[in-house]
């Protein structure tokens, strides 16, 4: 390329510029080149280049020049020269400038890529122009080497294309390892560090201070990882080096395994104080206060020994597997214990044990034990137990039984009581001293109850359970002397379909009412799907209320629908008085398929009455354009009155917002209903900050079972609200839109921003997928932020369900200070 010596320019600060000028514009037919040398990627996938340059103005100069061009050529070859482009000047020079000698640059920056070899040179194309090339700058973007959250991330080149994100991973520095998973940083094509994922952590027995992990003093120790500094040593344990991980129990203090990490040491517990008993024939009730001393634990139970005393003063034995302890022998948790079926007339001794979750590792503990010094009465036999049946006649039946388990005495009688069964109120009693009899003057094939008890010198027992047994018929045409027995036996009532008896049941019970095929019983709402119905209208008719056109005024539009624009205005229903209503319209030209997908979310919606869900006020079916009535919400939509109102509310009343949604989201999971599309946008507000759920597009209803599943056909998801498994399997369930309520919560606390702000859907699926999870917003409480990492669960069965949402909601706007926990609320 022939290069023309011009007068050397100077830029605005009068400072000389070098240049590669050309200016043939008086010649044919130009064509000049000019290359740099082979230049280096260093690895680089994409390179940028920046020009800067002068170019004249062609009206500037003489007449008559034809070939004068204001754009140049740049081209790049690897293996051969291809076009990058052609460039243009922003502005140009005249000749009073050039008087001046003051120019001023034109600056064009191009990318290239993807490049596939090592290097590469540039060329620059003069077809005409009078141009001056100052400066081609050649250079590749990189993240740079970054220490974040005790991750170490190396220089990184960015990959190939614009969109491409390039992840690495972090090295744990200083004393660190990953927390749950190993950090990741994503590198954009612009050289900047993007969507972080994990973290590093200080190792236990270490802190991070000031960026670096620094050891635990002497006194001080850090046992978890999820802990953020090192603690002090709970009472009575000590950490005698520094970088401990756990404190040592002092001499005479013990800790167990599920013991937290700041739990103080404990001991064993003294014994229980102020043991009294009182005795009732064979039985004995033990009371007691607590230990003086509890151990410093709450985990007190009690452990009763039991020992009689024997004749003579030969000693004690334990008492033996008859005798009852109610509720319990060991690990009574109230300070009272039942001791039954003890023998009549015996010493008893008993000693009564405090003791905790330490008590075993106490080996050189002594025992701490109250005595007690007991003596029974005498009592009254135990019932009879056994009766069993001999032979039967028209009119007698032949009884036996055996002796009382505990006679607790001499037998001296025994009371035979008996009716014929359904007349207990006359009875006969007869007396026996002996364990049989046969009792007569009974009607034939009738049945008749027995109950038998015993007596001694302390009185009678009580009586036996009843027992059934029937004469034998008439035996007009038989020579024997017995009729054959029947035993009627206690059996268990006949099989029963329906799981209740008629006899007992509640007279609205037995009304079960069918409606289009489904059966519903009184008082139990439960969602009809609409597209059970063969006509679609009839549905529409059966849940919402037909309204005349000339009930409705629209005054203004207040927005557009899927099928048409959604519009506000009075509603003057005959008899009750005006209120705002929304009006989304069908707009004119649809099909009756269109008509009926306009229609069908109003069959959804008349179904549900509840002040967290959106109220129908009706339908206009019958002239166009068809509408559909519903509340009118002056806030309009929860994510733009949160973006209008920017950290203008507390937290209270955004935890009440939350829970107004919470609320009727319950009430549509009992429903057994799905609404697939919970987001800030779906959710309308009014003048009394109530939220509302609405926008059933996308619902679908679930079956009776409670693990069952919907899966869709196709169609959009919205990805950045959807569960993992809805977005793998197209499966949804209440649990889906426990996840998506977690993000709504994470809207609500950012004052709406964006959920993973512009990461694109296939990197949110992939985050997601690698256990990323959203941070919590600023400000936002722990407690709440652990609640949507709980919704944000991979299992879908470690959710918790919308009751028990309410139910934690409701506890932290009594007590804002409140660490929640699901296990508080399982419902």
């Amino acid at each position: 390329m022939r290069i023309i010596p011009l007068s050397i320019p100077i830029d605005e600060d009068y400072a000389p510029i070098h240049t590669y000028q050309v200016c043939r514009v008086m010649e044919q037919n130009q064509n000049n080149w000019l290359h740099t040398n082979w230049i280096l990627t260093e690895g680089a996938q994409r390179v940028f280049i920046e020009l800067k340059f002068t170019l004249r103005d062609c009206n500037s100069l003489p007449g008559g020049v034809g070939t004068c061009k204001e754009t140049f050529n740049m081209a790049m070859k690897e293996s051969r020269y291809i076009k990058i482009d052609t460039i243009a000047a922003d502005e140009s020079f005249t000749e009073l400038d050039l008087g001046d000698r003051v120019m001023k640059l034109n600056t064009e920056v191009r990318d290239l890529g993807p490049l596939t070899h090592k290097g590469f040179y540039l060329a620059f194309q003069d077809l005409g122009a009078c141009i001056a090339l100052v400066s081609v700058r050649v250079f590749y973007k990189r993240c740079p080497f970054l220490v974040k959250s005790l991750a170490e991330f190396q220089d990184t080149i960015p990959g190939s294309e614009a969109s491409q994100l390039v992840e690495v991973v972090g090295r744990c520095v200083n004393n660190s390892l990953p927390l749950y998973e190993p950090p990741r940083m994503h590198c954009s094509t612009e050289g900047e560090w993007l969507v972080p994922i994990g973290k590093c952590v200080c190792q236990t027995g270490f802190e991070e201070i000031n960026g670096s992990c620094q050891v635990c003093k002497v006194g001080f120790y850090r046992s978890l990882l999820e802990s953020l500094a090192c603690s002090k040593c709970p009472p009575h344990s000590m950490a005698r080096q520094a970088g401990s991980t756990a404190c040592s129990c002092e001499d005479g203090y013990y800790k167990i395994d599920s013991d937290p990490p700041n739990m103080a040491c404990t001991r064993p517990p003294s014994a229980p104080r102020n043991a009294i008993s009182n005795v009732n024939e064979t039985s004995v009730f033990l009371e007691w206060s607590v230990p003086m001393e509890t151990g410093g634990r709450k985990d007190v139970r009690y452990n009763i020994l039991c020992r009689r005393v024997l004749p003579d003063g030969r000693g004690l034995e334990e008492c033996g597997p008859n005798v009852r302890f109610l509720p319990r022998r060991v690990g009574l948790t109230n300070t009272s214990v039942m001791v039954a079926d003890l023998q009549s007339h015996t010493n008893y001794s008993f000693l009564l044990e405090a003791v905790n979750g330490v008590s075993e590792l106490a080996k050189d503990h002594a025992k701490q034990y109250v005595s007690l010094n007991v003596t029974t009465n005498q009592a009254a036999p135990s019932p009879v137990s056994v009766v069993r049946k001999g032979l039967t006649g028209k009119s007698s039946i032949a009884l036996s039984w055996a002796e009382p388990d505990r006679p607790n005495g001499i037998i001296l009688e025994y009371e035979i009581k008996y009716f014929e069964k359904e007349q207990d109120s006359s009875y006969t009693i007869i007396k026996s001293k002996e364990t049989e009899m046969e009792v007569e003057g009974l009607k034939p094939s009738s049945v008749y109850i027995f109950q038998v008890r015993a007596r001694t010198s302390a009185g009678y027992g009580a009586f036996s359970r009843r027992f059934e047994f029937q004469t034998s018929p008439y035996c007009e045409y038989t020579r024997q002397r017995y009729c054959t027995l029947t035993v009627m036996r206690s059996c268990a009532p006949p099989f029963r379909r329906c799981g209740y008896s008629k006899a007992k049941q509640d007279p609205e019970e037995e009304k079960m009412h069918f409606h289009n095929g489904h059966i519903k019983f009184p008082g139990v709402r439960t969602y009809i799907d609409p597209l059970t119905y063969e006509d679609p209208n009839q549905a529409v008719h059966e849940f919402a209320q037909e309204i005349d056109v000339s009930f409705i005024s629209i005054e203004r539009i207040i927005g557009a629908g899927e099928f048409g624009e959604v519009c506000s205005g009075p509603l003057r229903l005959p008899g009750k008085r005006e209120i705002q209503v929304a009006i989304k319209t069908l707009k004119a030209g649809y099909t009756e398929q269109q008509r009926r997908d306009f229609l069908w979310e109003a069959s959804i919606m008349g179904q549900f009455n509840h002040p967290n869900i959106i109220r129908l006020e009706g339908v206009v079916t019958k002239s166009k354009p068809v509408m559909i009535i519903t509340e009118y919400m002056e806030n309009g939509s929860l994510d733009t009155f949160l973006k209008k109102n920017d950290a203008q509310f507390t937290v209270i009343q955004l935890v009440g917002m939350l829970r107004g949604i919470a609320s009727g989201m319950r009430y549509l999971s009992d429903m057994g209903y799905v609404h697939r599309d919970l987001a800030a946008r779906n959710i309308l507000v009014n003048s009394n900050l109530v939220c509302k759920v609405s926008d059933f597009g996308l619902s679908r209803v679930l079956e009776d079972d409670p693990e069952a599943a919907y899966t869709t056909r196709g169609g959009k998801i919205p990805i950045r609200w959807t569960a993992p498994e809805a977005i793998a399997y197209r499966k949804f369930t209440s649990a889906s839109d426990v996840w998506s309520y977690g993000i709504v919560m994470w809207e609500v606390m950012s004052y709406g921003e964006r959920p993973y702000w512009e990461m694109s859907n296939q990197d949110v699926i992939k985050a997601v997928e690698e256990s990323y999870r959203l941070p919590g917003p600023m400000d936002c409480p722990e407690a709440l932020y652990h609640l949507m990492m709980d919704c944000w669960q991979r299992e879908r069965s470690n959710r918790p369900k919308f009751d028990e949402i309410v139910c934690l909601l409701d506890k932290l706007i009594r007590n804002p200070r409140t660490h929640l926990l699901i296990n508080q609320c399982h419902i």
